[in-house]
């Protein structure tokens, strides 16, 4: 099997300076490797001519193939189809099919065509138009030196039909996959990455061929094992093995998401949420109902408001239902309150985070994923606080 060396070149001052996230890089690394193909090199150059055409050139004797993102409109900061053509020595020429289609396009919808336009029918000799059926950036493709260039728009529904509709189908005529890379996730809390990367390294033997990395997002923090799909029975041994150890700290398998096990776990108990918040400010209950939880009342308070009364009267309402309560949060200290209230039980813990201090948008973050954490251990049965090195429990 043959392995391209693939490298993704988003272009745009606005993506160079920041001002936009460039989500399209990241999708096609991830699709790509769900096909088949890993990206090996990504690189981001801004709105100039010389900049572009000198990367093409450079680029393309590095990579078997190049993905250009971005720089296909109609205005004068669009300059990937002349460095194109500068970087192959060729003309920019009319494509008359492709001009045809524009003026289809806005024919469709009932107006005239701007003449600006025109410049979007404007290609290097050599391209091969790839179609863009929702707007008036066609995509090419064209060889220099040896090198496979697909250009692509950069609006990210055109962008993502051309990859699937036409780059990839091309991919794999010329770089056909006999074995795609497996990945495997599993997401933990409460240990720290250099605590958790230690013991795996110590107790475990990664056999050849299978790679393990860590990404570190305070307080979770995501395992992945990785390894061509020939290896699966041994990638599989060694899947479980990485489960077992660390079973105490493990939240879930995959990408489903802590909220979305949480509302998945709800809905299997036919059981009801009531979410009271003061520091968090909502971000608990958030999470929960962009993930569909059954929720029948979410509340922020003030840190003034009497929280008992609020789950008294609450209690009375809704008689059935799970009320988890976050609050009285001392920053200084770290200590807080939480509840979690059954029809059967009401579980009071006087909490303290005595970790790493971090900004209050993290530190919300922190608190809201040991609340909906506490949330998945009820439903599953487990104790509600978890071995967590940044969590103290002071009393119950």
């Amino acid at each position: 099997m043959i392995k391209p060396k693939i490298e993704v070149l988003s272009t745009g001052d606005e993506v160079l300076y920041g001002q936009i996230t460039d989500t399209n890089a990241a999708w096609l690394s991830n699709y790509l490797f769900e096909q088949g193909y890993l990206v090996t090199s990504r690189l981001t150059i801004g709105d100039n001519l010389q900049q572009l055409t000198e990367s093409l050139q450079q680029r393309s004797r590095q990579n078997d193939v190049l993905i250009v993102n971005g720089g296909l409109g109609p205005t004068s900061d669009d300059l990937t189809a002349q460095a194109a053509a500068q970087a192959s020595g060729e003309k920019l020429i009319l494509f008359p099919q492709w001009l045809a289609e524009m003026e289809n396009y806005f024919a469709q919808r009932n107006q005239a065509m701007p003449s600006s336009n025109i410049k979007q029918a404007m290609l290097p000799q050599s391209a091969i138009i790839l179609d863009n059926p929702i707007g008036t950036a066609c995509g090419f493709r064209m060889m220099i030196n040896q090198c496979v260039i697909y250009f692509t728009p950069g609006v990210p529904s055109e962008f993502k039909r051309m990859v699937s509709e036409q780059i990839v189908p091309d991919l794999q005529k010329q770089f056909p996959v006999k074995y795609r890379p497996l990945c495997y996730r599993l997401t933990i809390m409460g240990r720290s990455e250099s605590d958790l990367a230690n013991e795996i390294e110590t107790r475990l033997t990664v056999p050849a061929g299978i790679s393990i990395g860590y990404r570190s997002a305070m307080p979770k923090i995501e395992i992945k094992l990785t390894a061509d799909q020939y290896l699966q029975s041994t990638m599989d041994k060694l899947w479980r093995e990485l489960k077992e150890l660390v079973k105490d700290n493990l939240l879930y398998e995959g990408t489903t998401g802590l909220a979305s096990l949480v509302s998945q776990l709800l809905m299997q108990h036919q059981q009801t949420l009531i979410i009271i918040e003061q520091f968090t400010a909502g971000l608990i209950a958030y999470a929960l109902y962009h993930a569909h939880a059954p929720i029948v009342h979410s509340e922020v308070l003030s840190s003034d408001q009497d929280v008992n009364s609020t789950l008294a009267q609450l209690r009375q309402r809704y008689p059935q239902a799970i009320i988890l309560a976050l609050h009285d949060v001392d920053q200084r200290s770290g200590q807080f309150k939480l509840q979690l209230l059954t029809p059967k039980h009401n579980h009071i813990y006087q909490l303290r985070y005595q970790g790493r201090r971090y900004s209050i948008d993290i530190e919300q973050a922190i608190f809201s994923a040991v609340g909906h954490d506490t949330l998945r251990r009820y439903l599953l049965g487990l104790p509600l606080i978890g071995n967590n090195y940044w969590l103290e429990v002071i009393n119950e």
